[in-house]
């Protein structure tokens, strides 16, 4: 599971985490076995990617819902619609429970004849799950939910299936498909146990691994990336900036995942799949930032543009 899609990724808390994919390559590192590879597949699988794209965030459980970030205390936080609760959810019920924070233990004590839900079940007294430890709990009532989220410290995350800015949503501005962008370049896998400082807007650091380096060519120059990832990661993720950062894209940089892991050295990564954080689509994601060495000094005029709400 790619858990980007929550904002952050499936590091050891790395980023407080948390946590889904073909053409001919460009310049001289192409690899004549993509020649097999059609345009008009190229074409299909791109728009098929950015489809599947399209429908999460525009689902009901997806960034746009996201309407708030609220900080826990250590002991009792009364959540609820009343000016006496520690954390105010507008338009909720006036009392849904309290969370009891007692160092890495969270409990939920919903309010007394709540018809409030937990994992989709009746609220009970239970302890909750945070996303830096496994699918978090999720605390509901009609169109509004919440769970918990670890960033350095916990946090309940608070969504609205009938938020204004998922009602507005009518889709993301992409570039033109180019089947360039699609390269095959030389990957050098890292040293186990290799880390990098990735840091987010709230200003942490999390030391996050290294899967190795993406080497590639583009209109005769040299390029590099660093990618990060685990031993059994599915693919590799990558933090880039570039020239149309805070111009045509988002100021503070795209995700890119690769097509798959690394072959005899080679590896194949699409920028017509880099795409928007979390944190484009909402002013309450942790989004985490492009180390500085993947701040790229060329265009990629390819993937998403930056997203702006109605």
């Amino acid at each position: 599971m790619k858990r980007h899609e929550r904002g952050y990724f499936t590091m050891p808390v790395c980023l407080g985490l948390a946590f889904a994919l073909l053409s001919a390559t460009a310049g001289a590192a192409a690899d004549s076995s993509l020649a097999t590879v059609s345009m008009l597949t190229h074409e299909d699988h791109i728009e098929d990617w950015r489809q599947e794209r399209h429908d999460r965030l525009a689902s009901e459980t997806g960034w746009l819902t996201l309407v708030g970030l609220e900080w826990l205390n250590e002991g009792e936080n009364r959540i609820g619609n009343q000016s006496s609760s520690t954390i105010r959810i507008p338009g909720g019920p006036d009392s849904w429970g309290s969370i009891f924070v007692n160092g890495d233990e969270l409990r939920f004590v919903p309010a007394t004849g709540s018809d409030i839900m937990v994992d989709g079940a009746a609220a009970y007294e239970t302890l909750l799950t945070a996303d830096d430890q496994d699918e978090p709990t999720v605390i509901s009532k009609d169109n509004l939910s919440f769970h918990v989220i670890f960033r350095e410290s916990y946090a309940l995350r608070i969504k609205d299936s009938q938020a204004a800015t998922l009602l507005a949503f009518r889709g993301v501005d992409n570039f033109d498909i180019q089947s360039g962008w699609r390269i095959n370049g030389r990957f050098t896998k890292a040293e186990a146990g290799t880390t990098i400082e990735i840091g987010d807007i709230l200003g942490h650091l999390s030391p996050t691994p290294v899967y190795g380096t993406f080497d590639f060519e583009m209109d005769g120059e040299d390029y590099s990336l660093i990618g990060l990832g685990e031993e059994d990661s599915e693919s590799i993720w990558f933090l880039f900036a570039d020239r149309t950062s805070g111009r045509e894209t988002y100021g503070a940089g795209r995700f890119l995942y690769s097509d798959g892991l690394p072959e005899n050295g080679r590896l194949v990564v699409d920028f017509n799949k880099a795409y928007n954080p979390p944190c484009v689509f909402n002013e309450y994601s942790t989004c985490p930032l492009p180390p500085q060495q993947n701040r790229l000094d060329i265009a990629v005029t390819a993937g998403e543009k930056d997203y702006h709400h109605d």
